[in-house]
């Protein structure tokens, strides 16, 4: 019988490829160091074997407080997924002007990921900063955090590990406490900004606009 494949609903906006010269001369000269092929195995454990543990981060923007929370925990392999090509550039760029060995990069959607290459059990954390809110009320479907994601990436996460989410759009922050809340998959909720979560320039931007930053950590279950 043949496998029927549902859809990819997306999560994130393309948001085009005008990548500046740097982005764009990093992203062709460091992809064969940080990059990893979307398809196939990806095992995080084989890929950062001498880390103590191993966290996917969904969604990087422009890569710097990525590359500064990896610099800050040298012994944690760091898994990117992002979709946006000159964000990963940057990352790459500044992970490479900072030397930076303990990151690498995928291209493509983090369902496809999730569900086609990444073992079980092979994540201790998932961090999920700022995804896209999508406001309007007919947009809520494309919100990456729905109940279908939660039963995605419980799997991969090792027993006792976690997802971290920050969102600076108030109405989501209470989305995920419901969707999170009628899950049997997890527990946790709201908790304070952890001091090594540095506030990026999307964040800052945020803040000066008067909105609320909401930092949430729910456990697997």
């Amino acid at each position: 019988m043949t496998e029927v494949v549902r859809p990819v609903n997306r999560s994130y906006r393309l948001r085009g490829d005008r990548a500046t010269g740097a982005q764009s001369a990093a992203y062709e000269k460091l992809w064969p160091v940080y990059g990893l092929p979307p398809q196939g195995l990806i095992d995080p454990i084989a890929i950062f074997p001498n880390s103590t543990s191993r966290i996917m981060e969904i969604g990087s923007g422009m890569g710097e407080a990525t590359a500064q929370i990896a610099a800050h925990f040298p012994d944690t392999g760091f898994l990117v997924v992002e979709v946006h090509k000159p964000g990963l550039g940057s990352l790459m760029n500044l992970c490479d002007k900072a030397g930076t060995t303990n990151v690498k990069v995928i291209e493509e959607d983090v369902h496809l990921v999730m569900r086609d290459s990444i073992p079980d059990q092979t994540l201790d954390a998932i961090h999920l900063y700022f995804p896209d809110p999508w406001p309007k009320n007919g947009h809520h479907k494309r919100r990456i955090v729905q109940s279908e994601f939660l039963e995605l990436i419980h799997p991969k996460i090792k027993d006792g590990g976690y997802i971290h989410i920050a969102t600076d759009w108030f109405p989501y922050a209470q989305w995920i406490q419901r969707i999170f809340g009628a899950s049997e998959l997890f527990s946790g909720g709201v908790i304070e900004r952890p001091e090594w979560r540095p506030i990026s320039k999307f964040e800052g931007q945020g803040l000066r606009k008067g909105h609320i930053v909401t930092d949430m950590k729910y456990f697997k279950k």
